[in-house]
C-alpha cells in the first residue's frame, strides 16, 4: 500500500517562503510520476508542479516555485518562494504508478491527506 504523507505548511506573509514535504512509502519516488496539487476554497483542484525525469511547472508558479526529489529519503519536496494571498490553499501531493505527470487529477493513483498554506497580506 502506498502512503503519501504532506508536510511543512503553515502561515506565511506575502513574499516568504515554505517548503513542502511529501514522504512516501510502499513505493520509491523515483520509480513514480510525482506531483503536487492545490485546491483553495470554492475552486478546482489544480496542478502545481511534477517530476519524473524532467520538472514540470505551471505557469502560475514558474520561476516562484522548485520541485525535488530525494531518493535516499524516498521524498519529494516543493520549495515556494515569494508567496503571494493567492497561494492560500491546502497543497496535495500525488502519485502515479504508471509515470504520468500532468494536470488531470484522475490519472494519479495515490494522493496524500493534504497541508494547508496561509500566505497572509
Amino acid at each position: 500500500q502506498v502512503q503519501l504523507v504532506e508536510s511543512g505548511g503553515g502561515l506565511v506573509q506575502t513574499g516568504g517562503s515554505l517548503t513542502l514535504s511529501c514522504a512516501a512509502s510502499g513505493r520509491t519516488v523515483s520509480n513514480t510520476g510525482m506531483a503536487w496539487f492545490r485546491q483553495a476554497p470554492g475552486k478546482n483542484r489544480e496542478f502545481m508542479s511534477g517530476i519524473r525525469w524532467r520538472t514540470y511547472y505551471a505557469d502560475s508558479v514558474k520561476g516562484r516555485f522548485t520541485i525535488s526529489r530525494d531518493d535516499a529519503k524516498n521524498t519529494v519536496d516543493l520549495q515556494m518562494n515569494s508567496l503571494k494571498p493567492e497561494d492560500t490553499a491546502v497543497y496535495y501531493c500525488a502519485a502515479d504508478e504508471g509515470w504520468y505527470v500532468g494536470p488531470n487529477e484522475y490519472e494519479y493513483d495515490y494522493w496524500g491527506q493534504g497541508t494547508q498554506v496561509t500566505v497572509s497580506s
